[in-house]
C-alpha cells in the first residue's frame, strides 16, 4: 500500500521563498524607517537654538511643557524625568525625582504665558487640580526651561 504524502516539494519550496522574500521586504521597510525616524530627530534638534527666534522659542518651550504635564497627569514619572536639563538630571537621579512627585489630583495644564531671553525660558502653567475636601483649584504654576542641544528643557529645583 502506497502512503499518502502530506507536503508537496514544490509547494513547500515555495512557500519558503515568499517567506523568505517577505523577511526582506519587512526589513528593507524597517531599514526606511529608521532612516526616517533619524531625518526627523535631527531635524528636531535643528529646529531651535539660542539665536532662534523669540517666537520659535516660544513655540517649543510651549510645546514640550504641555507634554511634560500630559505624562505628570497620567502618572508618568519616568517620561516627565526626560524632559529635564542635564543639569537637572546630574543632581536629581530618576528615583529621587520620582519620590519627591507627589501623584493625583491634577486636573488639567495649559501654558498660559512663555518668555524668553536667551536660552533661558519663563513659563506660567495654568494648572487645575482636586484635593480631598476643595476640588477644582487652580493655581499658576512657574517653570524655567532652557534652550540647550537644540530643544527645550526643564529646570528642575
Amino acid at each position: 500500500m502506497p502512503f499518502l504524502r502530506l507536503t508537496l516539494p514544490g509547494a513547500f519550496a515555495r512557500l519558503q521563498n515568499q517567506r523568505e522574500r517577505f523577511a526582506a521586504r519587512r526589513a528593507r521597510a524597517s531599514w526606511w524607517i529608521g532612516w526616517l525616524g533619524l531625518i526627523v530627530v535631527l531635524s528636531g534638534c535643528a529646529g531651535i537654538g539660542v539665536d532662534s527666534s523669540p517666537e520659535a522659542k516660544q513655540k517649543v518651550v510651549a510645546e514640550r511643557a504641555e507634554a511634560r504635564w500630559k505624562l505628570l497627569i497620567k502618572g508618568d514619572f519616568t517620561g516627565a524625568y526626560e524632559f529635564l536639563s542635564s543639569g537637572s538630571k546630574a543632581t536629581t537621579s530618576l528615583d529621587l525625582y520620582k519620590a519627591k512627585m507627589r501623584p493625583g489630583g491634577w486636573q488639567t495644564a495649559n501654558v498660559e504665558k512663555v518668555d524668553c531671553e536667551a536660552e533661558v525660558c519663563n513659563v506660567v502653567v495654568d494648572v487645575i487640580f482636586d484635593r480631598r475636601q476643595m476640588k477644582g483649584i487652580q493655581v499658576p504654576v512657574r517653570e524655567t526651561w532652557i534652550i540647550e542641544k537644540g530643544s527645550a528643557w526643564y529646570v528642575y529645583r
